[in-house]
């Protein structure tokens, strides 16, 4: 049996408040294309979206944006969608039980603030035990390297994920820059990483935990977390 948009709660966008990699003073924050592809594919369902950070209040981009991108380029020129990404929602005073899924979009910025964020880990772990959707792509797994289930267990303990990957981060350049590297410290915590050629595009989807590679995997992912919602 199929579900209609209407039925669903909303899905909640979560992106980085971190806007400069660690000590080096590097500009960063999220990546536009990572919260917009998949946006595109919720909204033209009828989904409705979302959107928070970890310190709320107008995100950080991390100046990667392709305004070449059809897709990109709309989102940034559309009034409603520029004011709801400049006045997200602080994470801490979300109510996991509005939402039917939780999405964290990349970024470098989300290496800093998103793994030890404890809202972010009660938004998981709420959104979890009520039968929701945790999805994340690029950098936003960040989230889920700390994330625990109700149980305690670790959410992506034996489970296939993608994020972005070991060989991606140093390509470019930021092995030596990142706190941590995503793709082994999710193995480390006992998940099955799925590596796919750098910039390929890359959905995994087990269960009800739904992650992407890169950018080039945010449309898709999009797709997946529809597909998912609506089945």
């Amino acid at each position: 049996m199929t579900k209609q948009a209407s039925e669903l709660k909303p899905v909640l966008f979560v992106v980085t408040s971190n806007a400069v990699k660690g000590a080096t003073g590097i500009p960063t924050g999220y990546n536009l294309a990572e919260v917009t592809h998949p946006l595109e594919k919720l909204q033209a369902a009828g989904i409705r979206v979302e959107f928070a950070s970890p310190q709320g209040g107008d995100a950080p981009l991390d100046g990667l944006e392709d305004m070449k991108d059809l897709v990109v380029a709309r989102y940034w020129a559309n009034a409603e969608f520029r004011h709801a990404i400049s006045h997200t929602l602080r994470l801490d005073d979300v109510d996991p039980a509005r939402y039917s899924a939780i999405f964290f979009a990349g970024g470098h910025g989300t290496m800093w603030d998103f793994p030890d964020s404890a809202a972010a880990q009660k938004a998981i772990r709420e959104i979890d035990a009520a039968g929701g959707i945790v999805s994340a792509v690029c950098h936003g797994p960040a989230a889920l390297v700390n994330a625990r289930r109700a149980d305690g267990s670790l959410l992506v303990a034996g489970k296939k994920v993608a994020a972005f990957t070991d060989g991606e981060e140093e390509e470019v350049q930021s092995t030596h820059v990142v706190p941590f590297l995503l793709a082994s410290t999710l193995n480390e915590r006992g998940a099955h990483h799925q590596n796919a050629a750098n910039w390929a595009d890359n959905v995994v989807v087990d269960g009800r935990l739904i992650t992407g590679q890169n950018p080039q995997s945010a449309a898709r992912l999009g797709e997946a977390l529809r597909d998912a919602l609506l089945a």
